[in-house]
């Protein structure tokens, strides 16, 4: 090898015996990791709704218990495989919060998720026709509406007072999960993901239609911020 200054190298000294760091990143946990992605990423339309919610489900295991594997993938692999097309298998419904950052909390990497994100988790007609293009273009297999402890929107909507600019447009959406929650602001929480998942099954005949078919799941789960887990509800 040429020798340079201490600490350097160039391309000219890059072999096909060196690693690289690529290669250095794929250790076992990497290598699991880069084959659940092309897993991801090839295999999306073998799979069941039931697996794609089951995956998103693991990775929340594993964001709980502080063993995340996407951060071992090469990022710049990642990018490559999705300048072209996008292949997520799952969709999720989020609250706005910072606190519920999607990708991370489900353990999954670029490519894997279609989020879209609104201040109480609410199906909202823009909402709709995104999850609409997320399973009838992308073919994502399941939509999971999320919501999550301490929802600022849900307060809001509870206390029912005036606000700022329009903010009050979304009280409408979260005011049945309210009425049926005896001011309990996790009820009213966990209800109101329920409720906006049951608006993405009736009001949507493209979702609909996909859910008669068994080639989309939409389900709901609510996600605790001192745990960090999330739980399925029924």
């Amino acid at each position: 090898m040429t020798l340079h200054a201490a600490g350097t190298s160039c391309q000219c000294c890059v072999g096909p015996t060196q690693i690289g760091r690529r290669a250095a990143l794929l250790g076992a946990g990497g290598l699991l990791a880069a084959t659940a992605f092309a897993s991801a990423a090839r295999a999306q339309s073998e799979l069941s709704p039931a697996a794609a919610l089951k995956m998103l489900m693991d990775g929340n295991e594993r964001f709980v218990a502080k063993h995340l594997t996407s951060f071992q993938e090469d990022l710049d692999i990642l990018q490559q495989n999705t300048v072209a097309k996008q292949e997520p298998f799952a969709a999720v419904l989020a609250c706005a919060d910072s606190r519920v950052p999607v990708e991370l909390i489900f353990d999954q990497s670029i490519g894997h998720v279609f989020v879209t994100r609104v201040a109480g988790n609410i199906a909202s007609a823009e909402i709709i026709a995104s999850l609409e293009y997320g399973a009838a273009v992308l073919g994502t297999r399941t939509i999971l509406v999320l919501a999550h402890s301490g929802c600022g929107a849900v307060k809001a909507a509870m206390a029912g007072k005036a606000v700022p600019g329009q903010i009050s447009t979304l009280y409408r959406f979260i005011r049945p999960a309210i009425d049926r929650a005896d001011g309990d602001l996790t009820v009213a929480e966990k209800v109101n993901a329920t409720i906006q998942a049951g608006l993405l099954r009736d009001a949507s005949p493209v979702l609909s239609d996909l859910v008669k078919e068994g080639k989309l799941s939409i389900a709901a789960a609510f996600y605790d911020l001192g745990t960090g887990r999330a739980t399925l509800l029924t």
